[in-house]
């Protein structure tokens, strides 16, 4: 009887030949099955290969895995409410009555209709202390001019001096300027004046630039830039502008500006080009305007030339 080495598989276990063995063993085949079970050993013995990595990290029990963090964008909604501890509604001291565009629309024509109930406030229910009427949200406390006037030049303080403009202008006037606000089709807009002042929270200066309809009126969205926000333009070249906050300013005492959560949609007003002259009635001005296209031509204008010399005769 042989005792031959340990197989892989199973070390504990050994391999026995006895004298009944079925087939004819000889001396060298022994031998050679001792040499390759021998070495087959050796390679097991010294190669190690795990089923699994080890790891010197303990594992934690569920119950100690930390919660999930809320999402950024839950997290601003969450705290765009309670953000500097502001209770509703709202109670803004500003002095002017509250309207989506201040430039675009024209306080002293009333609409004639409503495209949306005027009892929606698209402040929100319940966040603001006036009442919407359809366009704007009146003031309704009484109004001190000369008050105003004052606080507004204290914060504005002493004028600028032309090296003190100069400085401010190459600084904030370039396209590159990060303190840049885009004034669109829509003119001066509510939600605007509270983005002048969380540029002037960390700025001077903003540079507002102005695109589409409003250039065709730029005195008015000066007017309006200066009246509503209380700082004062120190550069205009075309379309850009440079609203400056003032020397005083205090960015902890700034005004409380209640958002707009949405745009309200336009009222109807009258027609600009009425369908009926002043004066007449709808038969006689029709009258006039079918005699007026059947009458003869006094002059065929053909080419420019001749129209331009007929204005001038």
């Amino acid at each position: 009887m042989l005792k031959l080495f340990s197989w892989r598989r199973s070390p504990h276990q050994t391999l026995i030949l006895s004298s009944n063995f079925p087939f004819h063993v000889t001396q060298s085949s022994l031998l050679y099955l001792s040499r390759f079970l021998t070495h087959s050993q050796s390679q097991s013995e010294d190669t190690y290969d795990p089923p699994f990595s080890l790891t010197s990290k303990t594992l934690k029990p569920s119950d100690e895995i930390r919660t999930k963090k809320p999402k950024k964008k839950d997290r601003e909604d969450a705290s765009s409410d309670s953000k500097k501890g502001q209770s509703f509604p709202l109670k803004s001291d500003l002095p002017f009555d509250f309207r989506y565009s201040y430039s675009e629309t024209n306080p002293l024509v009333e609409p004639i209709g409503f495209r949306e109930p005027p009892r929606f406030s698209p402040f929100g229910p319940g966040r603001l202390d006036r009442k919407w009427t359809g366009t704007c949200a009146p003031a309704e406390r009484s109004v001190d001019s000369a008050k105003i006037a004052e606080e507004r030049n204290s914060v504005l303080g002493e004028p600028l001096s032309e090296e003190e403009v100069a400085e401010l202008v190459e600084r904030y006037r370039h396209s590159d300027c990060s303190r840049q606000i885009n004034l669109g089709k829509g003119g001066v807009t509510h939600n605007m004046l509270d983005d002048i002042h969380g540029h002037w929270k960390r700025a001077e200066a903003v540079r507002i630039k102005c695109l589409g309809v409003p250039t065709l009126d730029m005195d008015s969205v000066c007017f309006q830039l200066e009246d509503k926000s209380g700082g004062k333009i120190i550069y205009r070249q075309i379309n850009i502008l440079l609203l400056y906050r003032g020397r005083n300013y205090d960015p902890k005492r700034r005004p409380v500006i209640p958002l707009m959560l949405w745009k309200p949609l336009a009222p109807i007003y009258p027609k600009l080009v009425k369908n009926v002259t002043d004066g007449l009635t709808f038969e006689e001005t029709k009258e006039m305007r079918s005699r007026g296209l059947n009458s003869p031509a006094l002059m065929m204008l053909s080419k420019l030339p001749c129209f331009c010399v007929s204005l001038c005769k």
